[in-house]
């Protein structure tokens, strides 16, 4: 829960100062899709969040079946050479519905080709950029409002989209 120090803006002589709970490891693991209409008219974006766990194999697997229930047409899902996107539980699922979700992964090392790197980013260098919390609970919220913010942002999602390298152009 250590913050992520950036530079700020403060009265002459009144130093900013982030008081921080010492050797707390607690976090908050977040997952997420950009979701595009075949059109590419729309843009949704749909996250996941988990306090004080990692996404594994199952969990990753809980939030492609919410996405899939979310999104009514065809799947094209782009994501990165995580291990836990290409094992099992996921390789079975995607067997099963392979003719409504096909998995394409990104290059090694290519986090630019990734839009949903940019919210990433975004949110850290913003939302959460210099907050401290004190407790789990209290990350977890500041988390999703930032994070779900950015969801109904519809122009910015689209910056995301355009600011990657991947070949993906929207109206």
């Amino acid at each position: 829960m250590a913050p992520l120090v950036r530079r700020s803006w403060a009265p002459r002589g009144c130093t900013p100062v982030l008081a921080q709970r010492g050797r707390n490891w607690r976090k908050v693991s977040v997952i997420g899709a950009l979701v595009i209409s075949p059109r590419r008219r729309r843009v949704r974006a749909y996250f996941g969040f988990l306090p004080d766990a990692n996404y594994d194999g199952e969990s990753i697997l809980g939030f492609l079946r919410q996405l899939r229930r979310a999104v009514r047409a065809p799947i094209e899902l782009l994501w990165d050479r995580l291990l836990a996107h290409r094992g099992e539980p996921i390789a079975s699922w995607q067997a099963r519905h392979r003719g409504r979700v096909r998995m394409h992964l990104f290059p090694p090392y290519a986090p630019e080709l990734n839009p949903v790197e940019l919210i990433w980013g975004h949110v850290k260098n913003n939302d959460l950029a210099n907050f401290a919390p004190h407790e789990l609970p209290e990350l977890l919220d500041h988390t999703e409002v930032a994070i779900l913010k950015i969801g109904d942002d519809k122009p910015l999602l689209r910056s995301f989209i355009a600011h990657s390298a991947l070949f993906l152009r929207l109206h």
